[in-house]
Formats: structure tokens, C-alpha cells, sequence
């Protein structure tokens, strides 16, 4: 994640003078600037020659900005603009480092409650978790997903739903 005094164009097209994001940025960020800087909402741009650019609502190549992400295929940028938003929230679950009888406990992360096990140790099941959580979690970024599922994924899943009723 990037603050202001990161910023790539401090010139940018912003409703607040430069002065004031400049006297903002010698402060600390708060616990949250992580999040809400990655939490979008996010849309997808075709930039010609180069692929689709992922970009913050407010933002555009037209506006002078730079993409977040650039992919060569629009599936994938639509991925990672349905993703990003959780990449900046504090982690879903935990995976204890000991097993217990019941294997190793998975926490949630805000608070360390035992919400299941996993017979292994398995952390790209917690990160997995993490997104899908995410992604359940916001309605913007679940369309998005399945927007970059296309349309026989959505048909046949569709039919699945159908029949569970």
C-alpha cells in the first residue's frame, strides 16, 4: 500500500489542494489507511497496446492517473478488482501452529474464537478463506467476481442453484 507521501502524482486530479494532502501525509496514517486504500470500489479500463488497467473509482488513465494492476486479459483485472478490497483487511482466520486431537484449529481473526480444524496445516486454506470471506462480504466485489466468471460459469451455476431450490 502507498500514503500520500508515496504518491506517484502528487499533481493529480484531487478535490483537496495539494498543500493540505501534503501536511496530511507528514502525519501518521491511521490503522484503517490500509484498508482504505485497497478497499476501492475498483473498475476496469482497457488501456490500447497494454492490457486493462485496475483503477479506484475517481481515478482513470484519462484523469492522469496510473492503473493499481495491469493485466493482459480483462477476466483477470476483473478478478483482482473483485479481490483487492480484502487485501487490505486485517486477515479473516488464523491457523493455530499446534494441532490438537481435532487437528489444527482455525481461528477468526478478530478475536481468536475456534470456528473449525483443519487436519492439516494448510495455509493457503486460510488465505483462501480470507478472500472468500471477502468477497461474500461485499456485494460490489461478488458481482465483479462473477462478472469475470462469464456467461457459462454463471449458466451452469445458475442451474446448480436452481436445483438445490
Amino acid at each position: 500500500m502507498h500514503g500520500f507521501t508515496d504518491s506517484t502524482l502528487p499533481s493529480s486530479p484531487n478535490a483537496f489542494t495539494s498543500t493540505f494532502l501534503q501536511r496530511l501525509g507528514e502525519r501518521d496514517e491511521p490503522p484503517a489507511a490500509g484498508e482504505a486504500d485497497a478497499a476501492g470500489p475498483w473498475h476496469v479500463e482497457e488501456i490500447p497496446g497494454e492490457g486493462f488497467g485496475l483503477f479506484r473509482l475517481g481515478e482513470s488513465r484519462e484523469r492522469g492517473f496510473p492503473p493499481a494492476a495491469l493485466f493482459r486479459r480483462r477476466s483477470l483485472a476483473l478478478l483482482a478488482a473483485a479481490v483487492f478490497p480484502g487485501t487490505g483487511r486485517e486477515a479473516a482466520f488464523r491457523l493455530a501452529k499446534e494441532a490438537g486431537p481435532a487437528g489444527f484449529a482455525v481461528e477468526a481473526g478478530n478475536g481468536g474464537e475456534v470456528v473449525g480444524f483443519s487436519a492439516l496445516f494448510d495455509e493457503g486454506l486460510i488465505s483462501s478463506l480470507h478472500v472468500a470471506e471477502s468477497l461474500a462480504r461485499s456485494p460490489e466485489s461478488l458481482a465483479t467476481f462473477l462478472e469475470a466468471a462469464g456467461q457459462v460459469a454463471l449458466e451452469r451455476a445458475g442451474a446448480i442453484l436452481d436445483q438445490r431450490g
